[in-house]
């Protein structure tokens, strides 16, 4: 009996009723197709079992010896300390690193849609972006080793961040510092719907931690700030500005907190006497600011993930992976 015929890319045209053209954008740039014609095509894409033929020939060899990251926003300092801590240990094993820039839902969407068909890297690691189940089953099912940093999934391997617990940190400061009149500054409604949003998590455990110890966290003193140092600005002058100004500032990153201290040298407050100032992040700048801040060890956690992600691929019966990276306070000069 002869071996039964892999199906070409026009078997997938005719299943779909959508053009070749239109089926190679799906797989090389999906965020350029609208999301409807790409699940038509995906769809029959799993039906079929079609596999391109440059990918074929790559899942013959052993592996690819490539790793993808997808990430938003990976110019910002936070997740470029993070992405060095993944190339750091892929180097050592001679992986090389792709990166898989995301500024909308659709491009998330057509990665996951067409990296583990196009099966041009051996494993994904993905940065703080919300994965439904649909996207979950689909890398699990199609055998595309991942690992979720800031985010976790039953399906997936994942390093989760307790962002709760670093507003925490940062408010049990404060008050042991003696603090009363205490404001917050972050990016609190985020517009991006396909990240995560993890400062709402770092308000939440700030404010219910002065709660309980009986300091107000008053409305005026939470200011939605735009992760730019325009927008830190602007709100970090608002809040100077007051008839009553915070005595201490807890902002949700550290570039924002950077912006509050320029800030407070052009109103002529003296940083702590005047004005504390507490961070998130620990990103390199924060040291050499003397920035208080709340470490999350960024470099560990981007490598961490990368070793669990090379070790799945290695084996990949492997239990599933959920780890938590613990956050600690850095008192430096800024409180």
């Amino acid at each position: 009996m002869p071996p039964k015929k892999k199906p070409t890319i026009y078997d997938v045209a005719k299943s779909s009723g959508i053009s070749i053209s239109t089926i190679s954008r799906v797989l090389n740039s999906p965020d350029k197709v609208n999301p409807e014609t790409r699940r038509r095509v995906m769809s029959s894409i799993d039906k079929l079992g079609f596999v391109p033929k440059a990918e074929a020939r790559a899942r013959a060899r052993r592996n690819a010896n490539r790793i993808g990251v997808i990430t938003p926003l990976f110019t910002a300092p936070s997740f470029v300390q993070r992405l060095r801590g993944v190339a750091s240990a892929l180097s050592k094993a001679n992986y090389e690193l792709v990166i898989y820039p995301v500024d909308s839902e659709e491009q998330l969407q057509g990665y996951i849609s067409s990296i583990p068909v196009m099966q041009n890297v051996d494993g994904l690691v993905i940065m703080s972006l919300a994965i439904d189940d649909a996207e979950a089953r689909r890398l699990h099912d199609k055998g595309m080793q991942t690992v979720l940093i800031e985010y976790s999934h039953a399906r997936l391997n994942s390093i989760e961040i307790d962002d709760a617990h670093g507003g925490q940190l940062a408010a049990r400061h404060l008050i042991e510092k003696g603090h009363k009149r205490i404001a917050f500054i972050g990016e609190v409604e985020s517009p991006e719907k396909y990240a995560i949003h993890p400062v709402k998590s770092r308000l939440q455990g700030f404010r219910n931690t002065l709660d309980e110890a009986g300091v107000a966290l008053l409305k005026k003193y939470i200011k939605s700030a735009a992760y730019t140092h325009e927008s830190s600005q602007r709100a970090a002058l608002e809040l100077l500005g007051m008839d009553q100004p915070p005595t201490a500032i807890f902002a949700a990153a550290d570039i924002q907190a950077i912006s509050v201290m320029k800030v407070a040298r052009q109103l002529k407050l003296r940083i702590p006497d005047d004005l504390a100032v507490i961070g998130f992040d620990d990103i390199d700048i924060a040291d050499y600011m003397d920035l208080t801040t709340i470490r999350q060890y960024l470099d560990q956690s981007g490598r961490m993930a990368a070793e669990i992600l090379l070790s799945h691929i290695a084996d990949s019966d492997r239990t599933l992976q959920h780890s938590k990276i613990p956050l600690t306070l850095i008192e430096r000069q800024t409180t």
